[in-house]
């Protein structure tokens, strides 16, 4: 079985791009150029040169010594967490500003949910000098200032998304919106492995580096190129994009998926797709959907401002539905308590987001000589009031 995208743009039976009229040209034009000017000498060399030299990569491969000691396995960190910006999301927005500039495009639009991906985005604009708009629920903007902030510092305009829940799915109907109205010199760069064909697999192959990196980086100490299991929470899934990407054809590595339970599966306050979507058309991809028996979008619900997302983008759908890929589902609480351990066992204190991954430990077991290479996507310092209160620290 095929786990990459196909030449119409799905990864099974997920993907393809159910758009507005209005917005075809736009998205027909990436499609047409995306993959050339990707792989042009002149581009390569620009973007490996952004991720060396102002990004800071290769990012290490941590062993993870305490950690490992008390699960009983080899635990790696991917310290994504080190990037400039503090997470992975650079990697694209760097990636997706080279390919606006090629196209002609003097505008940048995003969306964003926790802010990591609004301040990447502002952060390349300012780098190359184009304007920034940014759009955020509402409720976000509230719970994620010290990224409101930053993206302003950076000099985006952040406009506050008020229809619906006032989170990533209204910023992202916000952003869609201003697109349809400015198709010709507006870019709109996705965060995540989202939206129409080409963006869910445009934006993998641009964090497919830390899959590239980790299989050099394992070369080098274990001997080997791979892990035996890999993991990465999962939301929309760019990061777990690009840590799976190298590895979704290699059936020795079992691929881990962590998504949020919020209060729990059943109780009507999460954002475990997986467990809770049906197949649906959500921001231009069929895909699974958190939905009502009569189709309404459900309102997911996470303590983590990334994760709340009602549906998967399409290549997890299809690691889930063909089974390549194991789902997991993890609770706030499970996941604030693996936030705390991991900054007190490892002196690394975690995005929520990526604490979710950290939360499986406990309820997974692995043997003593499997490696186990976990993404650490983000770093907290934007979650600091959420722990704060959590904790009562």
């Amino acid at each position: 079985m095929k786990y990459n995208v196909d030449e119409r743009g799905y990864y099974g039976d997920f993907g393809g791009a159910y758009i507005p009229e209005m917005l075809y040209p736009n998205v027909a034009h990436l499609k047409e150029h995306y993959v050339q000017i990707s792989q042009e000498a002149s581009f390569q060399k620009e973007f490996k040169a952004l991720l060396r030299d102002y990004v800071g990569r290769p990012t290490p491969l941590y062993f993870a010594e305490r950690y490992s000691e008390k699960y009983g396995t080899k635990i790696y960190f991917k310290r994504e967490d080190l990037c400039h910006t503090g997470a992975h999301k650079i990697n694209n927005t760097i990636g997706q500003i080279l390919l606006a500039k090629r196209l002609g495009k003097s505008r940048i639009i995003a969306e964003t949910g926790a802010g990591q991906h609004g301040v990447a985005t502002a952060t390349v604009c300012a780098l190359m000098g184009i304007q920034c708009i940014v759009y955020m629920g509402a409720i976000d903007i509230k719970r994620q200032a010290p990224n409101v902030a930053r993206m302003k510092m950076l000099g985006a305009e952040v406009r506050p998304a008020q229809s619906g829940s006032k989170t990533l799915k209204d910023a992202t109907n916000e952003a869609i919106r201003d697109w349809i109205n400015n198709p010709e010199d507006t870019h709109y760069i996705i965060g995540s492995v989202v939206g129409p064909h080409p963006y869910p697999d445009m934006v993998a192959r641009y964090q497919a580096i830390i899959s590239e990196e980790i299989k050099s980086q394992l070369q080098e100490v274990e001997g080997r190129d791979y892990p035996d299991h890999v993991v990465a929470c999962v939301g929309g899934g760019s990061n777990a994009a690009g840590t799976y990407y190298h590895y979704l054809d290699r059936p020795e590595v079992n691929i881990i998926a962590v998504e949020a339970a919020g209060k729990g599966i059943d109780s009507g306050e999460s954002a475990a797709t997986s467990a809770l979507g049906k197949e649906g058309i959500i921001h231009g991809s069929k895909t699974l959907l958190m939905q009502t028996p009569d189709g309404q979008i459900t309102e997911p619900y996470s303590i983590s401002a990334g994760l709340d997302y009602p549906g998967v983008g399409p290549m997890h759908a299809h690691l889930f539905r063909s089974g390549r890929a194991e789902f997991i589902s993890v609770t706030d609480d499970e996941a604030m308590t693996a936030g705390l351990e991991l900054s007190q066992l490892e002196g690394i204190i975690p995005a929520i987001e990526t604490a979710h991954a950290f939360a499986i430990f406990e309820q997974r077991k692995f043997g003593p000589e499997e490696v186990v290479v976990v993404n650490l996507s983000g770093r907290g310092d934007k979650d600091l009031n959420t722990y704060i209160d959590y904790f009562k620290l």
